[in-house]
C-alpha cells in the first residue's frame, strides 16, 4: 500500500515539474528570448532573465545541469556607472555540458559539443569540441564522433528502452556496473526514442517538417 501512495506521489511531481518547466519555457519567450524546437533546457539552467531577449537557443540544443547564460557584464558599474550587454546566439544542434558558463556577446556553433565546467567567453566555430576556461577548440565534431563510432564496435552497448532509469531491474544495473569495470559502454537508440516522444527528456515542441524552414 505505500509503494503505491509513493508511486502515485512520484508521477504526480513528475507531472508538476513538467507543467511549471513549460510556464517557464513560455515566460521566457514572452520576455523576448528565442527557444527553438526540441530544445532540452532543464530548469537548473539559470537564464540572464532581465536581458534574456538578448539571449536566442536555436532547434535541437541540449543543455547539461546547471549551466549559466549571461546577457550582460555589470563588473565595472561602480567605477564608470555602465553596465556592458551583449547577444548569445547558441546556433542549431550545439549541446552544452553540466555547469558550463556562457558569457555575452558569443555566438556558438551550429554543431558544436562544449565539455562540462567550460566558460565560454568567446564564440566557437561550427562542428567543433570545445573544451575549457575559457573554452577552445580541441578537435573536431567529426573526429569526435569517429573516435566513439569506433570505440563502441568493442565495447558492450546496451538498448535504450530496456535500460532506461525506469526498466532498471537489479539485475540490469548489475550487467551496467560490469560493463564499465574495465571502460566505457554505451546505450544506443535514446535519440530516436526522443525523437519519438518516448524518451525521459523533456524537450520544447519539436517542428513536425523541419526540413522546410
Amino acid at each position: 500500500m505505500l509503494g503505491w501512495a509513493w508511486n502515485l506521489l512520484s508521477r504526480t511531481r513528475e507531472r508538476f515539474d513538467q507543467a511549471r518547466l513549460e510556464r517557464r519555457w513560455t515566460r521566457l519567450r514572452e520576455l523576448g528570448m528565442h527557444i527553438g524546437n526540441g530544445v532540452n533546457l532543464p530548469a537548473s539552467t539559470w537564464i540572464d532573465v532581465a536581458h534574456c531577449c538578448l539571449i536566442r537557443i536555436e532547434d535541437n540544443c541540449g543543455f547539461g545541469p546547471e549551466c549559466l547564460i549571461l546577457a550582460h557584464d555589470a563588473q565595472m558599474d561602480e567605477y564608470i556607472d555602465s553596465a556592458r550587454i551583449g547577444r548569445v546566439i547558441i546556433h542549431p544542434s550545439c549541446h552544452i555540458g553540466a555547469r558550463t558558463v556562457i558569457l555575452p556577446g558569443v555566438e556558438i556553433g551550429p554543431r558544436t559539443v562544449v565539455g562540462a565546467c567550460s566558460v565560454v567567453s568567446q564564440s566557437l566555430p561550427p562542428d567543433t569540441v570545445c573544451v575549457g576556461s575559457p573554452a577552445k577548440v580541441v578537435c573536431s565534431l567529426e573526429e569526435y564522433l569517429a573516435k566513439h563510432r569506433e570505440r563502441s564496435k568493442t565495447r558492450r552497448s546496451f538498448p535504450y528502452e530496456l535500460y532506461k532509469m525506469e526498466a532498471l531491474t537489479p539485475e540490469r544495473r548489475a550487467e551496467l556496473v560490469a560493463a564499465v569495470a574495465d571502460g566505457d559502454a554505451y546505450i544506443s537508440g535514446g535519440h530516436s526514442a526522443e525523437l519519438r516522444g518516448e524518451g525521459g527528456m523533456q524537450t520544447t515542441e519539436r517542428d513536425p517538417h523541419p526540413t522546410k524552414k
